[in-house]
């Protein structure tokens, strides 16, 4: 599989479903992201109701940037009711020929020749591995697909398709404050097939929410910071990235200030008992 970032940048909020950058201000937020170490970029065709790749791409072709100094991330499969495409009712579309329309659409609007990851976005019941294995068996050789794997999908469910096509990466949700990955054996299964853990929302409701949860995080992480001289930010992934799945966190701010501390976090060693503060904290009771 491609090298990425340990580190990636979730471009969700980048569009109209979040900040609405200019071209030059995706160009700039590009080129920082480079500067500060990740070269990984995550898209979904539905983000910003299926504009944001497109922004993107007009951005990156705009700019100086080498394609083979950086990866492209993007997901299929949602049929997301939109301006773009005004369907009845949102739903899900696995099949082989709407897997090949969608990559090769992604490919035109981000302006380039290959993806370097593909995910199908969330799992449907409906889905048939071996057509989804000719589908993606078909793009890989055409170069437009260089690896592949799924996002939001159990244990049982990427068991499922493993039976027709290795899934290399699982996107999921997972954080301190959502850390049910690590109890329900998806991150166990992951280590066991050796597919790589990708993140989203790894800060979890910590900035968004007050409740009794993110409330005793706060406690218990505050006099934390100060022994480490880190962001409380910082310590939310150094938390995340101390697993020994070797999760790669999807962070979704466009601001450079806290891509650089994200970046950081990196070298940041939670101590043992520190790393068990954190998850008791979120977990409102001691381990068993």
């Amino acid at each position: 599989m491609n090298e990425f970032s340990h580190i990636i940048a979730g471009t969700m909020t980048w569009g109209s479903w979040g900040k609405s950058l200019s071209t030059e201000s995706m160009q700039t937020l590009m080129e920082h992201c480079l500067v500060s170490g990740i070269t990984t970029f995550d898209h979904a065709d539905i983000y910003g109701g299926y504009t944001t790749e497109e922004d993107f791409g007009k951005a990156f072709a705009a700019s100086s940037i080498p394609r083979e100094t950086v990866q492209f991330i993007t997901k299929c499969g949602i049929q997301y009711p939109s301006e773009k495409r005004p369907l009845s009712i949102k739903h899900y579309d696995y099949s082989k020929e709407h897997i090949v329309w969608s990559v090769e659409q992604s490919l035109r609007n981000l302006q380039t020749d290959y993806i370097d990851l593909l995910l199908l976005h969330r799992p449907s019941p409906l889905m048939k591995p071996e057509e989804i294995a000719e589908a993606i068996e078909q793009l890989r050789k055409q170069g437009k697909v260089k690896a592949f794997g799924v996002s939001n999908f159990t244990s049982s469910q990427t068991t499922l398709l493993q039976k027709s096509i290795h899934v290399e990466v699982n996107q999921i949700e997972f954080s301190l404050c959502s850390h049910q990955a690590m109890q329900d054996g998806s991150l166990d299964f992951m280590q066991l097939h050796a597919i790589q853990p990708m993140a989203w929302s790894p800060l979890g409701s910590i900035f968004k929410e007050d409740n009794a949860q993110t409330q005793r995080i706060r406690e218990a992480i505050t006099p934390i910071t100060e022994k480490y001289g880190a962001s409380m930010d910082q310590l939310l992934l150094a938390w995340l990235l101390h697993h020994p799945a070797n999760i790669s966190p999807v962070i979704g701010t466009t601001q450079p200030e806290r891509i650089r501390a994200a970046v950081e976090a990196q070298d940041i060693q939670l101590e043992l008992e520190d790393w068990f503060k954190l998850w008791v904290a979120a977990r409102g009771s001691k381990v068993p």
